[in-house]
């Protein structure tokens, strides 16, 4: 990090600044001088503001501890709920408004599915979500435990025809459930043709029968008489047949089909946050100019599986004629979002003239912005938002006041790249608990530009943890979940967006499903998102934005909306009730097993954060059950494990031993990774040991619980001593 470039007072580490002169601000209309200019001036005005909002939280926290301190033997919610206006922590609600965002993509305002969110800085996750807009059902079946295995269906070795008849009679009843026949079922069909701008589909007792609702039929390929496939939509998705009686598993079907394409990963969510281990200038570089390569089209990387080697890169549009012979295109990409850091942390990429760290998220919201004009001018081969609009998620804000900081933030930013007001959408995670207990006021302070708005449990409860950190012992984690604060939480979220105007216009999302490997469970589970009145919903991989899918085909989510919109909006009460462990009392067992699964799920992560700079991966649990974990994980189990410390349900020679032991286990489950390097038996040398330590035993200090502080020293450490 020594070699620094000057520039207007910030001292810019060379592979940013070589990366925005070069490689960024070319044809984007903006000069690199002008551009270091503005953003000084931004960092300037920004930063201190940023300072006193973290100092606020601080405040706050202080005052909140205290109070407990002062109330723990005679609590009443009465006298909480008021300490809590007193202090501004509880802001009072404004009148009724509805949210103006304008030139909003469909994927965004009109269409309800999937939502993948993968780190920005592996190009081949990216490339594979970007691409996960269509996904193929009959992968998507046949490698999953959706199918059973039973009847002779096992998925091992080479194609099994037993397995591939069950898959393509799943895809048969999918197609009688979502674009139903007028009479008869799919799987009765010998052939598809178009006749009269309709399809008709011909049975096996040779009647020609239409679609119950004809106007499902949107296009085709092929000619009328032989159409290579078959283009549906359902609720604003589509679907595609693809028939080539050519194809091996279409030689086999009665109707040539090979294929059932599903539109799936409507939007993704490129990270630069939580899934992601970006310490450094190089780091926050290799993120940017993954971003670059998604907003130009040029992304590309090279796969290999075994001898076969092949370059992936962005699919094209997908090309269809409609009813009535006329071209259409559809997208072939998935909508993409970047999710930018929150307020907390700063960055060694680029001092200021004070020789400070400036806010990484003010550098990742100039720099994001700015490569995102590829994509608004046109520069690249492909195009990511139609509608002209730049989308950012915005983690970590607490309150309206930290809102109203970003929305301001983004007018200056649009200001400096000469862009309209509110050019710049918003995303706002509602994931941390002076945002839940305040939505609509947060949702006000950037009415303009909010987009999305979603729930997170783990965050969450991280955040519920660390406010109430000396209120008492908490839960264990497992109950949390059954609380009524947390239903609460998940209601409110989507009452107040929807009483805010996020209808037709934004995302109201859910969290992820955690459990790659377990699909069956999540097709009966998953579902209750869409229910719930969710237009989107966080699926761990590509395969899943498949699956889930299927889910959107079945609730049809703006008429759920309509419902809820009627209800009574869940309490504020119930979200400020602290989840505690109460009278209950935890015998040795109970309490050994809880400390043994929150530190083997923080070794598994933090030894791969800190060792290998892997923000986000399949981290297996302490029962070897393979679990997508990031940052949010590590955030509730160390701050789980930090309450309990402090209230004496366990002792801090007890964590140490259970660490210690699970640092073990983890080694165990990673010996045949030949870049894995062990915590044991030398704890004292291991940086990722003594990381996940400090982000127990100094976990009631930490700032709102996070641990990218600790984590990102951590990493810098082991980075030097490579």
């Amino acid at each position: 990090m020594a070699d620094r470039i000057e520039h207007s007072g910030l001292h810019i580490a060379e592979s940013i600044y070589q990366l925005v002169n070069t490689q960024i601000c070319p044809g984007t209309g903006i000069e690199p001088d002008e551009l270091w200019q503005n953003f000084a001036d931004i960092i300037h005005k920004f930063s201190p503001i940023n300072r006193g909002l973290l100092e606020k939280r601080e405040s706050l926290q202080a005052k909140i501890d205290a109070w407990h301190h002062l109330n723990r033997d005679n609590f009443q919610f009465a006298d909480y709920k008021r300490f809590l206006q007193s202090i501004d922590y509880l802001v009072p609600e404004g009148p009724d408004f509805e949210v103006t965002p304008a030139n909003v993509d469909a994927e965004i305002a009109e269409q309800a599915g999937p939502q993948l969110v993968v780190p920005i800085m592996n190009a081949r996750f990216a490339l594979n979500a970007v691409n996960a807009r269509w996904g193929s059902l009959y992968d998507a079946l046949y490698g999953n435990d959706v199918i059973s295995e039973e009847g002779g269906a096992e998925k091992a070795g080479g194609y099994n025809p037993v397995r591939g008849q069950k898959v393509i009679d799943y895809g048969r009843a999918f197609l009688d459930l979502a674009v139903p026949l007028a009479s008869g079922s799919h799987s009765a069909v010998t052939a598809y043709q178009l006749r009269n701008q309709q399809l008709v589909a011909t049975l096996r007792d040779g009647s020609s029968v239409p679609l119950t609702k004809p106007k499902q039929f949107v296009g085709y390929l092929g000619t009328p008489e032989n159409p290579s496939s078959i283009l549906l939509i359902n609720n604003k998705l589509h679907i595609e047949i693809q028939v080539d009686y050519n194809d091996n598993i279409g030689a086999t079907d009665s109707a040539g089909v090979k294929d059932i394409v599903l539109e799936a990963a409507l939007t993704t969510i490129m990270d630069c946050e939580d899934s992601v281990a970006a310490v450094d200038a190089e780091d926050k570089a290799a993120a940017y100019r993954n971003w670059l390569g998604l907003n130009t089209g040029t992304l590309e990387e090279t796969v290999s599986r075994g001898d076969h080697r092949f370059v992936r890169a962005m699919n094209p549009d997908r090309e269809f004629l409609a009813a009535d012979g006329s071209g259409m295109i559809l997208s072939g990409r998935s909508l993409m979002f970047v999710r930018n850091v929150g307020h907390l942390m700063t960055t060694p990429a680029i001092l200021d003239r004070d020789g400070n760290e400036v806010p990484e998220g003010i550098m990742d919201g100039m720099i994001t912005s700015l490569i995102s004009l590829h994509d608004l001018k046109r520069l690249g081969r492909l195009t990511n938002s139609e509608a002209g609009s730049i989308y950012i998620v915005k983690p970590k804000m607490h309150g309206p006041e930290e809102v109203a900081f970003t929305n301001q933030l983004f007018d200056a930013i649009e200001d400096a790249l000469d862009l309209e007001q509110h050019t710049i959408k918003v995303g706002i995670m509602d994931e941390e608990r002076r945002t839940s207990v305040n939505l609509k006021e947060c949702i006000r302070a950037a009415s303009g530009r909010v987009v999305f708005i979603n729930t997170g449990f783990l965050d969450r409860t991280g955040d519920e943890i660390h406010t109430s950190m000396h209120a008492g012992p908490f839960a264990l984690k497992s109950d949390l979940k059954a609380m009524p604060w947390i239903r609460a939480y998940e209601d409110r979220n989507v009452d107040v967006g929807l009483a805010c105007g996020l209808k037709g216009k934004a995302q109201i999302g859910k969290g992820m499903w955690a459990i790659p490997d377990n699909m069956d469970e999540m097709m009966r589970v998953k579902i209750g998102h869409p229910k719930a009145g969710a237009n989107t919903a966080w699926v761990p991989s590509p395969t899943a934005a498949t699956l889930h899918a299927m889910h959107y085909h079945q609730v049809d989510v703006a008429a759920v909306q309509e419902q809820i919109a009627s209800r009574p909006q869940a309490s504020i009460d119930d979200i400020l009730t602290i989840p505690l462990l109460g009278e209950r009392q935890l015998d040795a067992t109970v309490i050994q097993r809880e400390l043994d699964n929150n530190a083997q799920g923080m070794l598994g992560y933090v030894v791969r954060w800190i060792e290998q700079g892997v923000g986000c991966s399949k981290v297996p649990d302490i029962n070897n059950v393979g679990l997508m974990e990031d940052r949010a994980t590590l955030r509730i189990s160390s701050q789980h494990i930090a309450n309990w410390l402090h209230h004496g349900i366990c002792s801090s020679e007890q964590v140490m031993k259970t660490l210690k032991r699970m640092a073990m286990v983890v080694d165990s489950q990673n010996a045949g990774d030949p870049d894995y390097i062990a915590m044991s038996p030398d704890f004292d040398s291991s940086f990722a040991f003594q990381a996940a330590c400090d982000l127990v035993f100094k976990g009631d200090t930490q700032p709102s619980g996070y641990t990218e502080p600790l984590l990102h020293a951590w990493r810098q450490k082991a980075k030097a001593a490579r």
